[in-house]
């Protein structure tokens, strides 16, 4: 464990006259939301201050200051984090980067932008449409922050067709913890000089540099886009039609699995029934949801077309156009409260979002929802089938939350050995934060482990950045 200091009177002064008393809180006056994250179950701890920085000076200012004062800090961003990755688990400083809002500037003729770390993945992608471009990113939680999806290099819905958020970062402005400014990476599409230490920063959940701007690829804006509903008898039946839709070269944006029970649940939530749950007799017990873009209607039906032939050979009950701008916010408003509707519920609930080959998902969530069974915990699940990455639920209805924690940690142990035997990892897209670090050292070993901490100790020798999360121990 690093010498870290308390913050005195003296230190607490000085971070206040860099971002101005209206950006400072300090004791009593901080906002209890920076105590954790959207999962407090996994521990909420009290910063001693919270600075809201304006710029990249005002950045690297807190961090020298810190670091030559050994001051933890915890960067921040939205807060919409799911393993306690932005809990200031010793107190210290969080430094919420969400006062560095703005998009700076569209390169129309390199197809890039640059942005600030704190707008929000709503807001680009509403901009970028507005200039006829598509930021193609898409986590399922849109009030996240760019800055967060990239150090957790955020996945989501349409990562089976564009790739994951690392696939779209050109270029990041990064400050080390003792204050240096770093400009990493180029606005180009291909670079082979050196190591990436871009790609080290991507993902590294605020663990080695705090990230203060980014240069982020867009893309040209398809103008049509459609989307299907395939129900199935069972999930298995589903799952088994993945593989031949991307075989086919069909292309789709995104292809989305969900079982009957968060169907159920979300139509009595939000007391609208979007999904099929009978059709000519037969109740579906599992969902695909496919989604095609392009600029050509005629196009997209085409593919449809093709795609239907396949749905029907593989066991689709019946395949259900959605093409009416209604219908279509109706359906992915629907597939966007599926957590909600979780969260909704009584009781207390652990997650994990594992990533395994495709076509290892049914054989999978089958042996999670029987170790489940085996403790009396139900099991909630939906996700990328595309790509594999599953979202996955221990849900409880207790007021024992240790009691809880034991038996939900015996489940994701079990689980998480199943996705290492079927060659998938620990997560697919909300990283590794706190809650996930044992899980994360029992499937890649003390090599990688031990490799991954003397990463952290050359960027941070102090600990200063973030400490506790991914590799670094209390």
């Amino acid at each position: 464990m690093s010498n870290y200091q308390p913050l005195t009177q003296e230190l607490a002064q000085e971070l206040e006259k860099i971002v101005g008393s209206s950006d400072f809180q300090i004791g009593e006056g901080i906002n209890p939301d920076f105590w954790h994250d959207e999962m407090p179950i996994y521990g909420s701890h009290s910063p001693e201050a919270v600075v809201f920085p304006a710029n990249t000076e005002e950045v690297s200012q807190i961090m020298k200051l810190c670091y030559d004062n050994d001051i933890p800090v915890t960067v921040r961003g939205a807060g919409t984090g799911l393993v306690g990755g932005c809990t200031p688990l010793h107190g210290g400083v969080v430094m919420c980067m969400m006062n560095m809002n703005q998009i700076l500037e569209y390169d129309m003729k390199n197809f890039n932008v640059r942005v600030q770390p704190g707008v929000l993945l709503s807001e680009l992608a509403a901009d970028a449409e507005a200039h006829d471009l598509l930021y193609a990113p898409d986590p399922g939680q849109k009030l996240s922050s760019i800055g967060g999806n990239v150090s957790t290099n955020a996945g989501g819905m349409r990562a089976v067709k564009y790739g994951t958020t690392r696939d779209h970062v050109l270029a990041i402005t990064a400050v080390m913890p003792n204050g240096e400014v770093l400009e990493i990476g180029r606005p180009v599409t291909k670079i082979s000089s050196g190591y990436s230490l871009l790609h080290l920063i991507i993902g590294s959940e605020g663990t080695l540099a705090v990230i203060t701007e980014l240069t982020m690829k867009v893309l040209p804006l398809p103008h049509a886009d459609l989307s299907l509903i395939l129900p199935y008898e069972d999930l298995e039946t589903a799952i088994e039609t993945v593989p031949l839709i991307r075989m086919a070269g069909l292309d789709p944006r995104s292809i989305e699995f969900m079982e009957r029970d968060i169907v159920d649940s979300t139509a009595e939530y939000t007391n609208k029934k979007v999904f099929p749950t009978e059709v000519e007799g037969r109740e579906a017990g599992a969902y695909l949801l496919v989604t095609f873009d392009g600029s050509d209607e005629e196009e997209l039906m085409a593919r449809a077309e093709a795609l239907s032939e396949i749905a029907y050979e593989s066991g689709a009950f019946e395949v259900f156009v959605v093409d009416h701008p209604s219908q279509k916010a109706d359906v992915w408003d629907a597939r966007s409260s599926f957590l909600t509707v979780i969260e909704s519920e009584p009781g207390l609930l652990d997650e994990m979002d594992v990533v395994v080959p495709p076509d290892k998902t049914a054989i999978f969530l089958r042996y999670v929802h029987d170790v489940g069974d085996s403790h009396g915990m139900r099991i909630r699940s939906f996700g990328h089938i595309g790509d594999g990455n599953l979202h996955i639920y221990c849900v409880k209805e207790s007021d024992d939350q240790q009691a809880f924690l034991a038996e939900s940690a015996e489940i994701m142990k079990a689980a998480y050995a199943k996705c290492e035997e079927l060659g998938g990892a620990i997560s697919g897209e909300h990283g590794i934060g706190y809650a996930k670090k044992q899980y994360l050292a029992d499937a890649v070993g003390s090599t990688q482990m031990n490799l991954m901490a003397g990463i952290k100790q050359i960027f941070d020798p102090k600990g200063i950045l973030n400490p506790g999360k991914v590799c670094t121990e209390l």
